[in-house]
């Protein structure tokens, strides 16, 4: 559940402000996906060790790139030797959908200093995105959440991997038997449907859904994650300049 925004500060570059009580609140609203993430990392780790990484490296890996989905993209692309190229490409198809992410929190944190706003971008992800979205509707003006939420998840992403290259026994069936590994794709699905503003998202989100499916069969891995974006970014677009009877 989201926390209600207690008053901020009033900031000399407008509205949104940083502040360590912000950063709580999205630490505090992003615990109850912290289970699901930490499990999400088990896998990770688990996958790691059996594609042959050094544990310490695949811990390092999850602290330092911190991106779940292209961390398993690059597993699935290990070898020897590595495709450095394909790689670099697979991993900017999945990650390249934090540049609508980004853009769709300017408004938020544009009046911000440079460093500021750059700086809560480090830890930006699916999920802290969304429940940052959700507060802000509700009048939240500090993007100290979307920094709290991110310490939350990295912490959990960070540990999950962990012990999942550290206790033996545990395979990736053992996570998928209980159906763990769905439980933050639930959460997010929900918190998605949660920022529905009526009709003028339905198209959109057609449209991206659409094309998302199309770009599974018809290009490379991965890239059905930008191609599915941007459609739908153009379809709102689009259909927000469109006149009106």
């Amino acid at each position: 559940m989201i926390s209600s925004p207690t008053p901020a500060p009033e900031s000399p570059h407008g509205g949104a402000v940083l502040t360590m009580a912000g950063v709580a609140r999205g630490m505090r609203d992003l615990l109850p996906v912290a289970v699901s993430i930490t499990i999400f990392g088990v896998a990770f780790g688990i996958a790691s060790h059996t594609a042959g990484i050094h544990p310490g490296i695949a811990v390092l890996m999850s602290a330092w790139v911190f991106a779940g989905a292209a961390q398993f993209a690059a597993l699935d692309m290990w070898q020897s030797p590595v495709p450095w190229i394909p790689l670099a490409l697979a991993t900017f198809a999945v990650n390249a959908r934090h540049m609508p992410l980004g853009a769709s929190l300017y408004s938020w944190c544009a009046q911000l200093p440079p460093f500021k706003r750059y700086g809560a971008m480090v830890l930006l992800s699916d999920l802290n995105w969304a429940a940052s979205t959700v507060a802000m509707e509700r009048g939240e003006r500090d993007v100290g959440h979307l920094i709290g939420g991110g310490v939350t998840l990295w912490l959990s992403w960070t540990i999950g991997t962990g012990l999942g290259v550290a206790i033996p026994g545990i395979t990736l069936h053992d996570v998928q038997r209980f159906g763990l590994d769905l439980i933050f794709v639930a959460f997010f699905a929900c918190t998605i449907i949660g920022l529905r503003r009526g009709r003028i998202d339905d198209l959109p989100w057609l449209v991206a859904g659409v094309v998302a499916l199309g770009a599974v069969w018809l290009l490379p891995a991965n890239w059905h994650v930008l191609v599915g974006g941007l459609a739908g970014g153009i379809a709102g677009m689009l259909q927000k300049s469109a006149p009106r009877e």
